[in-house]
């Protein structure tokens, strides 16, 4: 005899960063935690905040897989929500319909949720404004989903191509999305203060009147650009 598969599966003991690794994370541009992890990290291009002034938010992942049309996987998420956590809600890249509202977000803050992430679209802008937790979509649509699974909660999501893991932590701003895998964590957060050193300092001789890098310069001293007539 076939059985009905389960609606969920999820996990509910995930490994977490201490709240020591959050706070050295918080406030730090997704372009430095790229810088930090070889250029590579964030979610792409296409997920952007919905509000762009509500787009600064550092916290530790519950991945979803929701699948098109269907968000029954970010309810079941809602009772395992921790503070600091960001729902990661992987919708296939499903643009049709909305994954959540502002309704949803509400729930998720009210749980002690710092944003929602998803590859999908969302819906309700004026709403999300007002719930104030800071949300990242592909679009916006006012097409509504259906609950009826199935989907995972806390367990591994590919997510506008970067696979997202439990316990990774999550970095928004008005750029994007970054992901910060759980066995690197340390490794980024040793590697900033080289990176903001190195970034105060050349920011101060750009405004200084910096033109040219000297790499640049030799570069062209060096023989390796070649000049076409």
């Amino acid at each position: 005899m076939i059985h009905d598969p389960p609606l969920i599966r999820l996990r509910r003991n995930v490994p977490r960063p201490t709240e020591r690794q959050l706070a050295a994370l918080r406030g730090t541009p997704t372009g430095y935690v790229a810088d930090a992890l070889n250029g590579r990290a964030s979610l792409g291009p296409d997920v952007k905040p919905v509000v762009p002034e509500q787009s600064s938010f550092c916290g530790v992942a519950v991945p979803c897989h929701v699948g098109p049309a269907d968000n029954l996987a970010v309810f079941a998420a809602l009772p395992l929500l921790q503070a600091s956590d960001v729902i990661v809600a992987a919708a296939d890249g499903f643009r049709e319909t909305a994954v959540v509202g502002d309704l949803v977000l509400g729930m998720a803050r009210n749980r002690g949720a710092v944003a929602f992430v998803t590859d999908g679209c969302v819906r309700d802008v004026p709403g999300i404004r007002d719930v104030g937790l800071p949300c990242f979509a592909t679009g916006v649509v006012p097409d509504s989903p259906v609950k009826s699974g199935p989907g995972t909660v806390n367990l591994p999501v590919v997510l506008a191509g970067r696979t997202v893991r439990p316990g990774d932590v999550i970095i928004g701003d008005v750029d994007g999305v970054a992901v910060v895998p759980f066995e690197e964590i340390d490794n980024v957060i040793a590697a900033l203060d080289g990176i903001r050193t190195a970034e105060a300092a050349l920011v101060a001789r750009v405004a200084g009147g910096l033109g040219i890098p000297e790499w640049v310069e030799k570069l062209h001293a060096g023989g390796r650009v070649s000049e076409i007539d």
